[in-house]
């Protein structure tokens, strides 16, 4: 007999990722997101919502991953397997939660999107460089128009973090 234990959610971050490690040093990112459902309502054609928040937890690398792109706001699309744990609360009564324990995670929002949404500050130089009413020097670190810093430099496999 088969069995599935799939989810997807495609939503919004409500938080930004919170890195912790455990006592025998594996990484483990959790963080927030809320999916939208919209639908008409028959009998009185208001249109009608409702939202729905889903606890994500990754780990080792991707958690990692997940700690640098996820920013509350940031549009992500988080693929994995649910799992719900229990434990007893602090006044005794029994607690659930259910988590998707992630197996990719893809951030879908833009760089000048999730610059506005999280805590993007531009480098002293970058501020500098745009009130300058000199000319920009053609070098390395200036590269002309139409041409980034990355074009001129070979990609090392190794740096790339999955």
């Amino acid at each position: 007999m088969l069995n599935l234990n799939r989810a997807m959610v495609l939503g919004n971050a409500t938080r930004d990722a919170e890195l912790r490690t455990t006592p025998n040093g594996k990484s483990v990112a959790s963080f927030g997101v809320a999916t939208n459902r919209r639908w008409s309502d028959r009998e009185t054609g208001e249109t009608r919502e409702e939202v729905q928040f889903h606890e994500v937890v990754a780990w080792g690398k991707l958690g990692e991953i997940a700690d640098m792109i996820v920013k509350k706001g940031t549009k992500v699309y988080v693929e994995g397997r649910l799992q719900t744990r229990s434990w007893e609360g602090q006044d005794g009564g029994k607690r659930e939660k259910t988590e998707i324990i992630a197996d990719n995670i893809i951030g879908l929002s833009s760089r000048a999107e999730s610059a506005s949404s999280s805590e993007y500050q531009p480098k002293s130089s970058d501020s500098s460089e745009a009130k300058s009413d000199k000319p920009k020097e053609e070098s390395k670190e200036n590269p002309p128009a139409g041409k980034s810093k990355s074009d001129e430099e070979e990609i090392n496999l190794d740096d790339i973090p999955f």
